[in-house]
């Protein structure tokens, strides 16, 4: 039977959307499910700021009546002013093991790009760089961070297939943090506090940090400005990422620097892991998924490393390593055996050169495909 296309247009039509993998992945061991209100806030039209400079359209795939895919359309108009290319995004994409299934969902938004006359096209991808991006090539057995997409070894033969290949690849790391910190990270860590006349932010409650929430993101929207498929965040983004997120910062786990003015350089955001406890809660905080997210961010052995950025005017000074020192103790400070370093570009030695000092293995590897259209 054939299948049938559908573009998202209702607000039903959208909770179709939002809820399909969570019926996909049913009974998946790997699958780490988003919380629902975070899904909804972002692809949600009316409530995701990113629509203010990016087109987005969204389709359901059926089969003998049933949900069988999904994926959407993006442009980020603000990227494609930076690279001076017309790029669209595939994105949020599922599908059955079925090629008449995925051929129809790619062919959608294919079509749709060349209709906003789009030269190819990439993906997976979001709205921006905060969005979850990459698909899953290597480390199918492994659990994923709650900042990472899961997606079935069948997809990228898929993917394949249609004529797109890579563009770049993510990697990350399952790290062994080291009992001591080596002296020599210490020395230098305590050379560089010297030299430039840093200081730690000293903070005991989340409210604390909240002051220093903004300067922190506008550090890493200059750290990260070269970074592929990086737009720089509006403040309205950046607003909606502050709620989002900071009401689950563990304090003690988020070292950030400042200069003697009072300005924050360099940051590190690293979070007990909550792959688990977001399987526990199935998408939900109530009645009961905050229950384990609470015993997750209080008893946990492992971390997730998720973001690091030091000004611009403070790189190659040092100050990377010094980040590195405060981490360290952090994870010795709190008995952490592992922490995943979430995805960090291929090309990226510099960030790769951070994990000398630790044991580990590289684990996973996620891809950005390209197509010319």
């Amino acid at each position: 039977m054939s299948i049938e296309l559908k573009k998202v247009v209702t607000k039903s039509d959208l909770k179709k959307f939002i809820k399909f993998p969570y019926k996909h992945y049913s009974g998946n061991k790997y699958w780490v499910p988003p919380l629902l209100m975070d899904e909804y806030r972002n692809l949600d039209t009316a409530k995701n700021p990113a629509l203010e400079f990016c087109e987005a359209q969204y389709w359901l795939a059926y089969k003998n009546n049933e949900l069988v895919g999904r994926i959407a359309g993006i442009i980020n108009k603000r990227y494609d002013e930076k690279v001076g290319k017309k790029i669209a995004r595939f994105g949020y994409i599922e599908f059955i093991d079925d090629v008449e299934v995925s051929q129809k969902l790619f062919e959608a938004v294919e079509n749709w790009a060349k209709e906003k006359e789009c030269e190819s096209i990439h993906g997976p991808l979001g709205f921006t760089d905060m969005d979850p991006e990459g698909m899953l090539i290597e480390g199918f057995e492994e659990i994923p961070t709650i900042a990472t997409i899961y997606n079935y070894p069948y997809y990228p033969a898929h993917v394949e297939k249609y004529g797109y290949r890579k563009d770049i690849d993510w990697l990350e790391y399952e790290l062994v943090p080291p009992k001591n910190i080596p002296e020599k990270v210490e020395r230098i860590a305590k050379a560089v506090f010297e030299r430039y006349h840093l200081k730690m932010l000293e903070v005991k409650k989340a409210k604390d940090l909240l002051p220093y929430a903004h300067e922190i993101f506008h550090v890493l929207n200059k750290a990260y400005e070269n970074i592929y498929g990086f737009v720089p965040l509006s403040e309205k983004q950046i607003d909606l990422y502050v709620k989002q997120y900071f009401g689950f910062i563990k304090p003690g786990f988020v070292p950030v620097v400042l200069n003697e003015k009072g300005e924050v350089v360099a940051f590190g955001i690293t979070m007990p892991s909550l792959s688990k406890a977001f399987q526990k809660a199935k998408g939900k905080l109530f009645p009961f998924g905050f229950i384990h997210i609470l015993k997750a961010l209080k008893k946990n052995d492992r971390v997730d490393l998720y973001l690091t950025g030091v000004r611009p005017d403070y790189q190659d000074k040092g100050v990377n390593a010094l980040m590195m020192y405060e981490i360290n103790k952090i994870y010795i400070a709190n008995n952490i055996s592992y922490a995943e370093s979430n995805p960090e570009l291929e090309s990226n030695t510099k960030v790769q050169a951070q994990w000398r000092h630790y044991e580990g293995r590289q684990h996973k590897r996620r891809r950005c495909y390209l197509k010319p259209l």
